[in-house]
């Protein structure tokens, strides 16, 4: 059985001007919302040494929109970060599922190039394995 993550349709388009914005370099950001639902995007600075291959979220900037979510009663739902337009796929690398620290996150993964036939992949990744969700747009 295939595992569904809900998203609304303007977060869908935010992740991808997003990573379009800087399509050779990786993009990243948090995601929240309620009931399971994302709702709110939260685009964050890539602080990686190299941001072309990697991203990082400050640990600053991380509290402070943990504190954002909490402030407006959201639920942390998952991470998002681009891969750059010259890689193939988006798809987890060997350094994504390493460093994916959240097992009850939806990691999400945006392609910037216009012609991707899947521009938006999810994943649930947890003891380094990763598998991929349905992505269900909503109104």
């Amino acid at each position: 059985m295939t595992r569904t993550v809900q998203s609304r349709r303007k977060i869908y388009g935010q992740m991808l001007a997003h990573a379009r914005r800087h399509p050779h370099r990786e993009c990243c950001g948090i995601l929240a919302g309620r009931d399971g639902v994302i709702t709110q995007a939260f685009a964050a600075k890539n602080v990686a040494a190299d941001p072309v291959r990697n991203y990082e979220i400050a640990p600053r900037e991380i509290a402070r929109l943990v504190g954002e979510l909490r402030k407006r009663r959201l639920e942390f739902l998952g991470i998002y970060h681009s891969h750059p337009n010259w890689m193939e796929e988006n798809e987890p690398s060997s350094t994504d599922i390493a460093l994916a620290y959240f097992p009850d996150a939806a990691y999400f993964i945006v392609s910037p190039r216009p012609y991707a036939s899947k521009p938006i992949r999810a994943f649930s990744i947890r003891d380094g394995q990763a598998i991929e969700l349905e992505i269900r747009v909503l109104r």
